[in-house]
């Protein structure tokens, strides 16, 4: 079956004031929508990063995938690295894979639709028929400022977390709607003693439930060990706390703690050195930039060969990326640890119909309509297209938005 037309649809939808090492969430997140168009009017779905550069990318490599067979994923993939100009080309091979991922999952949902099979039978079969999450915590304002002044805000639905007692209250919240059963914290906002104070505050109120803090590479290493050690036994992992393969083994050599990543290893050409000298315990994975489903299955069974643990990234997104985690993760024999996801913060939003990936016990159900299972609500892309453009936005800039506010801010890490 061929692929007939690709329709490439920049959107945008409304995010909390989160705050992380590099600065506060802007107002509006940014996503790019993919239709694959296949022969007898199939459509598969895909949604990767976001803003003008990605979309405009998406847009170059049109041509050369119309023609081509949706199943011929070789095919594809060759065909998005020739005209993004290859390894010989201006953009990195992750840069290329984010705008492939976007493609493999809607060349995956449209295979599903045209067998008959949901997305994970492709992928090589259920191991599990509910793929659990974790509550993503945040500190956070009360709202977005009006103003200049960073205490003029409209408070949102969330309120306000920028202590142990907010931590909390946001994890209660979250818990009690979706029922999760592991707790992250983006930390490397305040100083490590007030993160600590998060942790154990969280430790105290949810007893036995799994804990992690990601700050981000925002500490040094003395700061690292420091933390890992007066977090020991309380902590399931310790994710990203300093920058660089080097940097993560160095602390990984002083504490207890399985040491996780998304930063310093980001791309199969890393894995060898982060392997050899045992840097991370844990790689947490991400399809939007590690080339799609099928790669995202490779990077779990090579972890597995080297008794390295798998999880799951986050950033950002909407139903269609939930739909497509949750079948790679319910593929993937290797994964161990509930996946993160911001979508409790974004649903409000989505451009698909409600209903088929819902967040229910801490873990979703893993779909079993063909494809990915997700039906794409026209009318809702078209208003967060329309959103897009009114709002002139063009990348995300968390940085740029925290100096709205704190002229001096400076994201340089590490910085504690």
């Amino acid at each position: 079956m061929r692929i007939r037309d690709l329709i490439v649809t920049p959107i945008a939808f409304s995010d909390p004031p989160l705050l992380n090492a590099d600065g506060v969430h802007e107002p509006l997140a940014l996503r790019t929508i993919v239709q694959l168009i296949v022969e007898g009017g199939v459509v598969g779905l895909g949604e990767g990063s976001g803003g003008t550069e990605v979309a405009g990318r998406v847009e170059q490599v049109r041509s050369a995938v119309v023609g081509l067979s949706v199943f011929d994923l070789n095919g594809i993939e060759a065909a998005v690295n020739a005209a993004l100009g290859g390894d010989a080309g201006p953009l990195s091979r992750r840069d290329r894979r984010v705008v492939y991922s976007m493609l493999d999952v809607a060349a995956h949902d449209a295979q599903g639709k045209l067998t008959g099979l949901p997305v994970a039978e492709l992928l090589g079969g259920r191991v599990r028929d509910r793929v659990p999450y974790s509550a993503y915590l945040f500190y956070k304002w009360a709202g977005h400022p009006r103003s200049a002044a960073i205490d003029d805000v409209e408070p949102d639905v969330w309120g306000e977390a920028l202590d142990p007692v907010g931590i909390v209250a946001q994890a209660r919240a979250l818990i009690d709607r979706y029922g999760f059963g592991s707790i992250k914290l983006k930390g490397g906002v305040f100083p490590p003693d007030e993160e600590i104070a998060a942790i154990r505050a969280l430790a105290e109120a949810f007893p036995g439930l799994p804990l992690r803090i990601d700050p981000n590479g925002a500490w040094t290493h003395d700061t690292a060990v420091r933390v890992a050690r007066e977090l020991d036994g309380v902590l399931e992992y310790l994710e990203d706390p300093v920058l660089g393969i080097d940097g993560m083994a160095a602390v990984a050599r002083e504490v207890s703690q399985p040491l996780a990543t998304n930063m310093c290893v980001v791309t199969f050409e890393q894995l060898a050195e982060a392997f050899a000298q045992d840097a991370v315990q844990i790689v947490l994975s991400d399809h939007h930039y590690w080339g799609g489903l099928r790669h995202t299955r490779e990077l779990a069974a090579i972890c597995g060969h080297w008794g390295v643990g798998v999880s799951m990234h986050s950033n950002s997104h909407l139903g269609i990326s939930l739909a497509a985690m949750t079948h790679v993760a319910a593929a993937t024999p290797e994964l161990a640890y509930a996946c993160d996801t911001h979508y409790p913060w974004n649903r409000a939003e989505d451009v698909v119909m409600p209903g088929a990936v819902e967040i229910v016990g801490g873990a979703v159900a893993v779909p079993t309509a063909p494809g990915l299972g997700v039906v794409l609500d026209e009318a809702a892309l078209e208003r967060q297209h329309r959103v897009y453009l009114d709002s002139g936005r063009t990348a995300r800039d968390d940085t740029g938005y925290m100096r709205s506010f704190e002229p001096t801010y400076s994201p340089t890490l590490p910085r504690y």
